[in-house]
């Protein structure tokens, strides 16, 4: 089998175009989670601790060798932590109500019993003749 052959029996193996397809959407989704806590929640929470961005928020280490300041940008890091957290939130209710709209496997019916070993069959034919 050419290369060209197994590559092409691998990328339409419908496993890969469904991961595809989760990957754009996951994307997509990510940005809408992203804008949702950038560009709502955290101006709400950034007026309630009064007025402060958490973007901006950080604590300076002194200069560089260049004359510029450093920064620790912690304010940046709980912002993604933040982000983070709402996505996978986000995410868990998706799944949740997924899996609520799937239909509950069918009750498997019962297996018949296994057949009695052989000694056993015997012995209930000669139980059986003896009462006769």
């Amino acid at each position: 089998m050419g290369l060209v052959q197994e590559f092409k029996q691998f990328a339409v193996r419908g496993n890969v175009i469904d991961l595809a397809v989760g990957v754009v959407v996951g994307a997509a989704f990510g940005k809408i989670v992203s804008s949702l806590v950038g560009d709502i929640v955290m101006p709400v929470l950034g007026k309630i601790v009064g007025g402060v961005s958490f973007e901006d928020m950080g604590t300076s280490l002194g200069m560089g060798p260049d004359g510029t300041e450093i920064v620790l940008k912690w304010g940046a890091f709980v912002q993604t932590i933040f982000d983070f957290t709402l996505i996978a939130a986000a995410l868990f209710m998706a799944i949740k109500a997924i899996n609520r709209l799937k239909a509950a496997p069918a009750p498997a019916e019962p297996a018949a019993p296994p057949a009695p070993p052989r000694n056993e069959v015997l012995l209930e034919e000669i139980r059986d003749l003896l009462k006769k």
